[in-house]
């Protein structure tokens, strides 16, 4: 909580003295690494995922780049993924040795459009990657109707949306696999971590190999795998904030839904919607035209923090613009250059005042005069 004085900050992280009890807890015990704790929390996840198996891992980004080698995603292969979103959603198709194949968002909820992914399949598509933007889940019933007519796996990048849901069903218990982050800023954190979801338990035993060097009995390595597990610290600490995320979520919507009641500057278009969708608010982007750097600015005078998630699309990055260039590729995602330039993320976190919202919703429809 803010006074009238104080700078409201775009996101702030939860470390309180229950965390920091059971982080000590596990520290006393001895048994910081594949103890007890990490088998409690996997377990703890998976009821926010319809009860999925749950294998918890040291990153989001090992959770996705394990959930495609799991499924047998690599060489020869191509996987469709927006280009709006966090490098990691690319990076880790390029690092199974499969090809990226950037597809176009949906203008009102930033995720991949349906339409703009079907257009994408190609003999070689072996799978598609929707990501739940800011936490908004993606169109999962018309994604996963186009896997099942082409025979396509669906990794769900849900990094950015713990309890998201559509229709009733949670993400991360659409495709083949889900994948959770729990960096420090997301709406859960076990400072780092992540979690990788999945109704096949043979997914499921294999996921779990892979992040222990291949291993289920010590020095019996049945297939190659590396050293992503997670420790029994951070999910004690992951454990303490599932037991507070679903107060924090409803915080958050009612937060977000402040901030569209009463943001009414004419150059500022809040969050959209969809029908059936539970929009947990990762984070509150709004559209700005006009000078979006003048606008960021304002909000900083005003003691409002504000952030870009994400000014450049990673089409445009290098590791995939330089090669791109060469081979002659282009790619048409009107929509996606669009939200990079237009978007910016307000405070939504729980921690937020009554004042600190009316300080927000101030600071935004102040720019109507820009």
């Amino acid at each position: 909580m803010t006074d009238a004085h104080e700078f409201i900050p775009a996101a702030r992280p939860v470390i309180a003295e229950e965390e920091i009890e059971a982080a000590v807890r596990v520290l006393r015990s001895g048994m910081v690494v594949q103890g007890p704790e990490v088998a409690a929390f996997e377990e703890e996840f998976s009821e926010l995922v319809d009860g999925r198996h749950c294998v918890a891992v040291n990153s989001g980004t090992s959770a996705l780049h394990l959930a495609l080698m799991a499924l047998g995603i690599g060489p020869g292969d191509e996987v469709i993924v927006p280009s709006f979103s966090f490098a990691a959603s690319a990076n880790v198709v390029r690092l199974v040795g499969a090809d990226v194949v950037f597809a176009d968002i949906d203008a009102d909820t930033f995720c991949l459009d349906p339409a703009a992914v079907e257009a994408a399949i190609t003999p070689r598509t072996a799978a598609i990657m929707p990501v739940h933007l800011y936490g908004h889940p993606a169109a999962m019933d018309r994604i996963m109707a186009i896997a099942a007519r082409h025979g396509l796996a669906v990794v769900e990048d849900a990094c950015q949306a713990h309890a998201a849901a559509l229709n009733g069903t949670p993400v991360g218990a659409f495709g083949a696999a889900g994948t959770f982050s729990f960096y420090p800023t997301k709406n859960m954190h076990s400072l780092e971590g992540g979690m990788i979801s999945t109704g096949d338990a043979e997914v499921a035993r294999t996921l779990r190999l892979l992040r222990n060097q291949g291993m289920e009995q010590r020095y019996a390595n049945e297939i190659v795998g590396a050293n992503v597990r997670m420790t029994d610290v951070s999910a004690a600490i992951g454990r303490v904030q599932r037991r507070k995320l679903d107060g924090w979520t409803e915080q958050r919507i009612a937060n977000a839904a402040y901030l569209t009641e009463h943001i009414s500057a004419p150059n500022v278009v809040t969050p959209k919607v969809a029908e059936g969708a539970r929009h947990i608010y990762h984070q509150y982007t709004v559209r700005i035209s006009g000078d979006r750097d003048a606008a960021m600015a304002r909000l900083t005078e005003a003691g409002v923090g504000n952030a870009v998630y994400y000014p450049t699309p990673i089409h445009r990055l290098k590791p995939y613009w330089e090669p791109d260039q060469k081979a002659g590729r282009t790619w048409d995602l009107p929509e996606t250059e669009r939200a990079a330039a237009e978007v910016v993320s307000l405070p939504v976190h729980p921690a937020l005042s009554a004042r600190d919202l009316e300080r927000i919703v101030a600071a935004v429809n102040a720019l109507g005069e820009l």
